[in-house]
């Protein structure tokens, strides 16, 4: 429900610190000791407040090594915000009905229209949105947690798709996997790019 993804907005900003550390982020992609030293915190508290802010699609993170980026997510961190101003005149105008998702029948549709009956992707669409339901449907039959070489991802994809190099090149770019050494591993859904965001 879009309402449901307004309130998560809106609880992740209900904290000091957490402010904070978008108003430090917003000068640039900080380190999560960095943050710790200027805010006068713990690193553990720093990456408990993180979590909550990148639940909330407010802050993107990058691993370097044992070091952990964060970044402001601007363009959702805007999008919230203007989310909120749109549910309240739209539900005002149009009643209750416009609080309804319908993300899922759109979702429904891509997989029906891009997938065989047998489960083969008839093609990568062009389209980003529906590019990234595909590639989300993909990425969540991997394992969480486990870390796969490039053999086994490219035999994973070739299931669905022969051209298995730019599926494992769109799982990185849209941040649905992480790759360190020619081994690859799920990111937290949290980092995904989203489909439900875009326009």
């Amino acid at each position: 429900m879009q309402l449901e993804r307004i309130v998560s907005y809106h609880k992740a900003l209900a904290d000091a610190t957490r402010i904070k550390m978008l108003v430090l982020l917003a000068s640039g992609e900080t380190n999560g000791q960095e943050l710790a030293e200027r805010l006068g915190v713990t690193p553990a508290t720093i990456t408990h407040h993180a979590a909550k802010l990148r639940e909330a699609g407010l802050i993107r993170e990058r691993r370097e090594k044992k070091t952990i980026y964060f970044k402001l997510n601007e363009a959702d961190l805007k999008q919230k915000a203007d989310a909120v101003w749109h549910l309240i005149t739209r539900t005002r105008e149009g009643g209750m009905e416009m609080l309804e998702d319908r993300n899922e029948q759109l979702r429904e549709s891509v997989l029906k229209n891009f997938f065989t009956s047998d489960g083969r992707l008839r093609s990568i669409p062009a389209q980003l949105k529906k590019k990234l339901i595909v590639l989300e449907y993909l990425v969540s039959k991997l394992e969480p947690g486990r870390k796969y070489a490039e053999r086994e991802i490219n035999e994973f994809i070739k299931q669905y798709h022969e051209d298995y190099a730019t599926i494992r090149r769109e799982f990185i770019m849209h941040q649905f996997m992480y790759r360190e050494n020619d081994v690859y591993e799920m990111n937290p859904q949290e980092m995904w790019t989203r489909w439900e965001k875009l326009r």
